[in-house]
């Protein structure tokens, strides 16, 4: 019977619980091969997840890459998921050769590169679509957008989700109170803006409500020297990278909001899986997952890198957060419906039986 096989650069944590459901429902018909790390390096693979170790061969100082390890599934009639990353040299060896031995090779990821669909790197990208048997994009707008460009390409939506159902639970803390950022802590997220612009929101908001960030990276240390320096220590706490499901929770359970600085990610579906609303910066080049936020009913937004706007509507959710709080049940079903493992890791199981 034929399997299938997904080949990642990098397998890291959050990505457990879909793994993990598709090794549940497909047994043996499952098989990942990922390497040890991203080519952003604070991106590692989670030893506990069930794979088979692929080598990553990082080229002009981590621009590209080539592996090995799995090249003994190249040419077997089995169903192989790529990324679809132009920057991974080896999968366009993969693809090439599997089309010209008309075996099924489906793409996985963003359908546009960062820059966004009219970007010249599109061109690139477009050409390792164009060798794809199918693609599988995040969001259904995604889907929409790509589906015209390529016409005649199949192409799904598989719901880049974290949490299954069953976990997306909304557990109300005694004292809701805090803000919370998950996330890495890198230049292109912004974290550092938000500890600048919750510094300066502090005399507007109640002395309860402290800053939780949740997360690593290389701006760790310039985050806590500015903490220490402004005497913040009782109203900004640091608690590293977290995978753990239940101390996630314990943490969103105090939060009446969390915030993205920088460009949304995948963090959004974990805050809304807890019925958590999230604060977003308004004008940035946001990643697919930015289709789930819906203005004044699980989010707000701020101008970008305006420190005062932020204070404005820091203000105003502390002057009515049972308006914000009362909403959890209805964020979390929302989320339950929409961005569970359970439906995107369905798309790939039909990917069997097509």
């Amino acid at each position: 019977m034929k399997k299938l096989v997904i080949i990642q650069t990098a397998s890291p944590d959050y990505r457990k619980p879909f793994f993990q459901l598709l090794k549940k429902k497909l047994k043996d018909r499952f098989q990942l091969y990922t390497g040890n790390e991203y080519f952003e390096t604070s991106v590692k693979t989670d030893k506990n997840i069930d794979f088979f170790p692929v080598k990553n061969h990082f080229l002009l100082g981590r621009q590209l890459l080539f592996q090995t390890g799995m090249w003994k599934e190249i040419f077997k009639d089995n169903i192989i998921v790529l990324e679809m990353n132009p920057r991974n040299l080896s999968n366009w060896i993969i693809l090439i050769l599997r089309k010209i031995f008309n075996k099924k090779t489906i793409l996985w990821g963003h359908a546009w590169p960062r820059k966004g669909k009219n970007s010249k790197s599109d061109r690139l990208r477009n050409l390792m679509r164009v060798l794809g048997s199918k693609i599988i994009v995040y969001t259904k707008q995604q889907r929409a957008e790509l589906k015209q460009k390529m016409p005649k390409k199949e192409i799904l939506a598989a719901p880049n989700a974290l949490f299954t159902r069953e976990q997306m639970q909304v557990t109300l803390s005694d004292n809701i109170k805090d803000i919370i950022y998950v996330g890495r802590l890198t230049k292109d997220k912004k974290v550092f803006f938000l500890l600048q612009a919750f510094h300066l929101s502090i005399p507007d908001i109640p002395q309860e409500a402290n800053l939780l960030i949740v997360g690593a990276g290389e701006e760790e240390k310039k985050l806590k020297e500015y903490v220490e320096k402004n005497h913040l220590q009782n109203r900004v706490f640091f608690y590293g990278h977290i995978s753990d499901y239940q101390k996630l929770k314990n943490l969103y359970s105090q939060s009446v909001f969390s915030v993205s600085p920088g460009y949304i990610g995948l963090s959004v579906t974990q805050s809304f899986g807890f019925g958590v609303p999230i604060l977003v910066s308004k004008n940035e080049n946001h990643s697919p997952e930015i289709e789930a936020v819906i203005e004044n009913e699980n989010a707000l937004f701020f101008e970008t890198d305006d420190a005062l706007d932020f204070k404005h509507k820091l203000k105003n959710i502390y002057q009515n957060p049972d308006y914000w709080i009362n909403k959890r049940q209805k964020i979390a079903d929302f989320c339950k419906k929409e961005y569970s493992v359970e439906s995107m890791a369905q798309v790939f199981i039909n990917l069997l039986h097509s």
